[in-house]
């Protein structure tokens, strides 16, 4: 099998998995914005509380019900050699995730239900500039939240970090090193705002599979997320989406009370997954241009396009990319460019440079 047939069919199969895992979610939780309502009666943990409680049980249905599609795109990590990791494993990082999203959902919820409480319909306004306020925060913590890291020690690949930060005008932005474990899946990110700020690479970038040209371009490429202050963008457009997404959610469970009642909450989840169903196309056509951007930033100061166009080929490899995906899975769910557009453009800078 070919490598370009290999990632299309490795690829293929996981975007059939998230079509079916997405209709299976919407649909319970219809289901649940229906009949969820009957568990008010039997909870006395107040308004808020039972608003909550009704949250984290909608979260584990939703979890429930995605369940088998993850172990179905687990299994097919593993029969790829994407991933090594044992399934016992996996479920117990599943498990910290749930966790979080369990707490973050609370929390939110719980300023929403307190700012309708006492705001009645008008909440949605200061409501949206609090998710705002705490997106801020947390992207600005995040960098504190990964746990794992360790200074970059591999002096060539530092020093060239520092050059690209000379280059891209940045103050000093540590470069971390995260230990993945059992994966031969390759990643990088950029994190954190002012003095938070980290590029974070998988060890498994540094293990062996790429040249340090290559691995130089991935570290140009964080950095110039971090000088063209995607983060801080990123958080603008969230705010562009949470106004009219906090006005849609308002209106939408006004049938139930409003948000400020526990019988609004299964409703409000439904809806939740809808925005963000339908806000996606948009999402990721921003994050696209965004990390395009960083690629340009990365080919002017390395002035190395054809280690960049390896490295793209490379991830076709280990990361069984497909270089061109099916149009409607690229519009929904690819936050990068593909990895022909990404070739395209350092074949581009090249012929620009050469006049």
């Amino acid at each position: 099998m070919g490598r370009e047939h290999r990632a299309e069919r490795y690829e293929r199969f996981l975007d059939i998995v998230w079509v079916l895992s997405t209709l299976t979610l919407v649909a319970v939780l219809a289901v649940y914005a229906r009949r969820g309502v009957a568990y008010v009666r039997e909870s006395s943990a107040g308004p808020i509380g039972t608003g909550m409680l009704l949250a984290m049980l909608g979260l584990a249905i939703a979890w429930l019900v995605r369940l088998p599609f993850r172990i179905a795109a687990h299994w097919w990590d593993r029969r790829y050699g994407v991933d090594d990791v044992g399934y016992l494993s996996w479920l117990v990082g599943d498990w910290a995730v749930l966790a979080a999203e369990f707490v973050s959902v609370c929390f939110a919820l719980l300023i929403v239900m307190a700012l309708a409480r006492r705001l009645g319909e008008r909440w949605w306004l200061p409501g949206a500039a609090t998710f705002v306020a705490i997106a801020g925060l947390f992207s600005f913590l995040s960098p504190y939240l990964v746990f794992g890291t360790r200074p970059l020690e591999y002096q060539p690949l530092r020093a060239a970090a520092d050059r690209y930060e000379r280059a891209l005008r940045l103050p000093h932005v540590p470069v971390r090193v995260l230990d993945v474990g059992d994966t031969r899946d390759v990643n990088a990110f950029a994190a954190g705002i002012g003095p938070s700020r980290r590029v974070v690479l998988w060890d498994t970038l540094l293990d062996g599979r790429f040249s340090l040209g290559e691995e130089e371009v991935v570290a140009a490429h964080e950095l110039g997320h971090h000088a063209s202050q995607h983060i801080l963008k990123g958080l603008a457009w969230f705010a562009v989406f949470a106004i009219p997404g906090a006005w849609i959610l308002m209106r939408a469970t006004r049938s139930r009370g409003g948000m400020g009642v526990p019988e609004a909450v299964p409703l409000a989840l439904l809806v939740v997954a809808l925005l963000q169903l339908a806000a996606a196309p948009a999402r990721n056509w921003i994050s696209r241009r965004m990390e395009a951007e960083a690629d340009w930033k990365a080919l002017q100061v390395t002035h190395d396009p054809r280690d960049f166009e390896r490295l793209m080929v490379g991830f076709q490899t280990t990361s069984l990319e497909d270089p061109r995906p099916a149009t409607w899975a690229y519009v929904i769910l690819a936050d990068h460019p593909t990895l022909e557009q990404r070739v395209d453009m350092a074949r581009a800078w090249a012929a620009r440079e050469r006049g």
